[in-house]
C-alpha cells in the first residue's frame, strides 16, 4: 500500500507537471517570439525616423554616419531614393525575424535578427521551468513518503491489534493517529478487545468456581456411593442413596446456579424458606469429614427461623464456610442462628488460628489466601450472598467467625405462601 500512494502521487504530480509545463513552455515561446519581433520591428521604426531627420537636413547618408550616430544593434539594409542600398552590421545567418518599414521620403529599412536569440531565450526558459519542475517532484515524493507513513504505519498497526485479538490476546492499545477514519476502526477494535477481555474474564472465573463449588458435592456424593457399595445392609443402601440423590440435586443447583451467574450476576430467585433445613442438611453433609479429621461441627442459637433467599446459594455459602474451617481453621466449628433486627445471621467459628492480621480486609477477594488454596471459595460464597441481597461479613479475625447476613420473614409473614421476588 506504501509503494501504491507513493507511486500515486507521484504520477498525479507528473501529470500536473506535464500538462501545464508544455502549456507554459508554449505560451513562453510565443511570447518571447512576439516580443524579438516586436523590438525589430522598434528598431527598424527609429532608424526610419533617424533617416528622416538626416534628409530634412538634408545630409549625404552613408553607412558610417548611420552606424555611428543612429546607434544600430542588428543588421539592417537601407534604401533610399537616388542611391545604391548599401547594409550596416553584420548579417545574421539561418533563420532571422525580418521587419521592413518605409519611409515618409522614399526610404526603405529592413532589419534582421537571428533566430537564435529566441532559441535562447526559450532555453532558458525551459531550464527554468525543468528547474521548477524537478523541485516539485522531489517536493512531492517527500510528501507522498510521509502520507504513505501516516496510512500505512497505522493501518500495519490496526492489523497488528486485530492479529493479536484473533490470537487471544484482548489488551487495548488505546492508540489514535489524527485520521478520523482510521481513529474510529482504533475506537471499534479497542471495543472490540475490552468485550473480548470481559467474555475470556467471565470465562475462566466459571471454569474456576465450577471446579472449586462442584469439587465438595462431588466428594460427599462420592463418598455416600461408597458406603453403599461397602455395605449389604439394604436399610443402609436405602439411606445412602437417599442421602446420595440429595446430594445430585444439590450438584444440579450448584451447576444450574453458576450458570445464572455467569449470564447475569444480578438474576435470582429469593424466596422464603426454611433456614433450619439448610443449616441441618450442611451439618450431616460435612459430618463425616469432620469425623474423619478427628473434628466435630456443632450447631446453637436460633431455631424456627424462615429466610428470604435462594436455599441453594444459601447452601452453597455455608458449604464454603464450614469447608473454610475444616481447611484452615482447628478444633470445634460452631455453627449459630442469631437474629438481628430484620435479619437472620449465620455464624460460623471455629477455634484456629483466625484470619491474618494482612488477609482481614482482603479475605473476600479473588486468589487472596493465607494457605496454598485457590482462594476462590470465599470470593464466590461472598457474591452467592449478594445476589440475593444479603451479604457475607468476617465479624471477628481471632477466633475467625464469619457471619451470613439474610433479610428474615416476620413472623405474621410464616404462614404466607412464599414470593419470589
Amino acid at each position: 500500500m506504501r509503494r501504491r500512494l507513493i507511486n500515486s502521487t507521484l504520477a498525479v504530480v507528473l501529470v500536473v507537471i506535464a500538462v501545464f509545463g508544455v502549456s507554459l513552455v508554449l505560451v513562453e515561446t510565443r511570447t518571447i517570439t512576439s516580443t524579438a519581433e516586436q523590438s525589430v520591428e522598434a528598431e527598424a521604426v527609429q532608424l526610419v525616423s533617424f533617416l528622416d531627420s538626416k534628409i530634412i537636413e538634408e545630409q549625404t547618408i552613408t553607412p558610417e554616419i548611420v552606424e555611428e550616430q543612429s546607434r544600430i544593434e542588428r543588421y539592417a539594409v537601407i534604401e533610399l531614393s537616388g542611391q545604391d542600398p548599401f547594409a550596416v552590421g553584420k548579417k545574421p545567418s539561418g533563420r532571422v525575424i525580418r521587419a521592413e518599414v518605409s519611409g515618409e521620403h522614399g526610404q526603405t529599412v529592413t532589419v534582421e535578427e537571428p533566430y537564435s536569440a529566441v532559441y535562447e531565450e526559450v532555453g532558458r526558459t525551459l531550464l527554468i521551468t525543468g528547474a521548477v519542475a524537478m523541485l516539485a517532484v522531489v517536493a512531492a515524493v517527500v510528501l507522498a513518503v510521509r502520507q504513505a507513513d501516516r496510512l500505512a504505519s497505522p493501518l500495519t498497526d490496526l492489523a497488528e491489534t486485530a492479529e493479536r485479538l484473533g490470537s487471544g490476546d484482548p489488551r487495548p492499545r488505546h492508540r489514535r493517529y489524527g485520521v478520523p477514519e482510521l481513529d474510529r476502526v482504533a475506537d471499534v477494535l479497542d471495543s472490540s478487545a475490552e468485550r473480548i477481555a470481559r467474555m475470556l474474564t467471565a470465562e475462566r472465573r466459571l471454569a474456576a468456581d465450577a471446579s472449586h463449588q462442584l469439587r465438595t458435592p462431588l466428594t460427599a456424593l462420592s463418598m455416600r456411593l461408597e458406603e453403599i457399595s461397602a455395605t449389604d445392609d439394604p436399610d443402609t443402601v436405602k439411606e445412602e442413596a437417599s442421602i446420595a440423590l440429595t446430594q445430585v440435586e444439590r450438584l444440579t443447583d450448584v451447576v444450574e446456579r453458576l450458570l445464572t451467574n455467569a449470564r447475569d450476576p444480578r438474576e435470582g430467585s429469593a424466596l422464603a424458606f426454611d433456614l433450619d433445613e439448610v443449616v441441618k442438611q450442611q451439618i450431616e453433609e460435612w459430618r463425616p469429614a469432620y469425623r474423619s479429621a478427628g473434628r466435630a461441627v456443632v450447631r446453637s442459637g436460633r431455631q424456627g427461623m424462615r429466610a428470604v433467599g435462594t436455599p441453594g446459594a444459601v447452601a452453597q455459602v455455608l458449604a464454603a464456610l464450614i469447608e473454610n474451617s475444616l481447611m484452615h481453621g482447628g478444633g470445634t466449628v460452631a455453627i449459630r442462628t442469631r437474629v438481628v433486627g430484620n435479619q437472620a445471621v449465620i455464624e460460623v467459628t471455629d477455634e484456629g488460628p483466625g484470619v491474618p492480621a494482612d488477609l482481614g480486609a482482603r479475605i473476600f477477594e479473588r486468589t487472596i489466601s493465607g494457605r496454598n488454596s485457590t482462594g476462590i471459595g470465599l470470593a464466590v460464597a461472598r457474591d452467592l450472598a449478594e445476589a440475593d441481597g444479603g451479604r457475607l461479613e468476617l465479624l471477628q479475625q481471632h477466633p475467625p467467625v464469619f457471619a451470613l447476613f439474610l433479610s428474615r420473614v416476620a413472623r405474621k409473614q410464616e404462614d404466607e405462601p412464599p414470593t419470589v421476588r
